[in-house]
């Protein structure tokens, strides 16, 4: 490393150290107003989050998992239904699926993108399939107009992960306002991310947006009256607080990430072995991470750990290759793009603080491997 201090995958608090007043001002805000759940702070984050994603409805809840699972509870899906999702993705929409007793049914990505295949989904829709859950994964929105006619045709609920996806736009359309409901994270690690878990349900439809809302807090219409089966899906007040300050900075450093993902074009743009991501034409990719590719991607990360370079591999095993799914019956080879998606990606620092030469120092030791 030749003293030169490591260079992380994300660094929040770097992040922080630019926030720090208006964040302690908030959370003394709800300290002194000793309220905690569902009050002024997150009824203005449902706000303000429904109106950035040029959304109708925001519903604060725990977690983006949550945020799946709530809102799948609200359509009524259970068992002996399907629902359509990606193979190359965090296991949260998949698990979310199989928790109600519903069969997830994987779908192959587009290699470019990392998102579902609009093209693979019509072979793979039975007369058991209610929904198709497309990931919009690290900041880029799927093909949201071929998947919602393929929907339309067959009578089908979409549902957006968006949890890495805050801001994106395709075609003019923005992340969180395209399918019938969406679901976002904040973990801290997002690009909008809190000081802890929490999520939002959005959408345009008001019967699935008083659905969410009863169910993400056991059901209750009126206080002890148990309308429907729910759970306690709440997010808090302080994660609100922190949240709303934050999204004020949202674009800024959503720029950020932007200019960095075009200054490593720029110096990697001659390494033939490493494959950049692709932008799709007409979108605004938000680079919640900067993956590259290469088959040479286990030794390429063992170089850059041993100088100080934080990566990290999104995703080691497709969905339908893990332990979990075992009982759906697939098998090595079933959806080959995702299995070499798993065996070839390689995420690198692409957070908005990090310096031109901070960058140029990542890009050096890729080229040096």
């Amino acid at each position: 490393m030749s003293g030169q201090s490591p260079i992380p995958l994300l660094d929040l608090k770097a992040q922080y150290t630019t926030i720090r007043d208006e964040i302690r001002f908030a959370l003394d805000r709800v300290l002194e107003s000793q309220r905690f759940i569902l009050g002024p702070e997150v009824e203005a984050l449902q706000s303000e989050v429904a109106a950035y994603c040029r959304c109708r409805y925001g519903i604060g809840v725990s977690s983006g998992t949550d945020a799946l699972l709530v809102t799948l509870m609200a359509l009524d899906i259970g068992p002996g239904d399907e629902v359509i999702t990606s193979a190359y993705s965090f296991v949260a929409a998949a698990a979310a699926i199989a928790r109600l007793g519903a069969k997830p049914v994987f779908v192959d990505v587009d290699r470019r993108t990392y998102n579902l295949d609009p093209g693979s989904i019509e072979g793979r829709i039975s007369n058991r399939t209610r929904a198709i859950i497309p990931v919009h994964l690290f900041g880029q929105m799927s093909q949201m107009n071929r998947i919602l006619e393929i929907a339309r045709r067959h009578k089908l609920v979409v549902i957006e992960d968006a949890a890495q996806a805050i801001g994106a736009e395709l075609e003019g359309q923005r992340a969180g306002s395209t399918g019938h409901a969406a679901c976002l994270s904040f973990f801290p690690s997002k690009n909008l991310g809190g000081f802890g878990d929490g999520g939002m349900v959005t959408t345009n439809n008001a019967e699935i947006a008083e659905r969410v809302r009863l169910l993400r807090s056991h059901g209750f219409r009126n206080k002890y009256e148990t309308e429907r089966l729910g759970g306690n899906f709440r997010i808090d007040e302080i994660q609100a607080a922190v949240l709303r300050v934050k999204l004020k900075y949202l674009d800024l450093w959503t720029d950020g990430r932007r200019r960095n993902a075009g200054l490593y074009r720029e110096m990697l743009g001659n390494c033939h072995w490493v494959e950049l991501p692709c932008e799709s034409s007409n979108s605004r990719h938000t680079y919640n991470q900067f993956v590259i590719r290469t088959n040479r991607r286990d030794d390429l990360m063992s170089c850059l750990k041993a100088k100080g370079i934080g990566c990290a591999v999104y995703y080691p095993i497709p969905l339908h290759l893990q332990a979990c799914f075992t009982g759906l019956g697939y098998k090595t080879g079933d959806l080959p793009v995702s299995e070499a998606a798993s065996s070839e990606s390689l995420a690198l620092p692409i957070y908005p603080e990090l310096t031109p030469e901070m960058l140029q120092r990542v890009a050096n030791a890729i080229l040096e491997a």
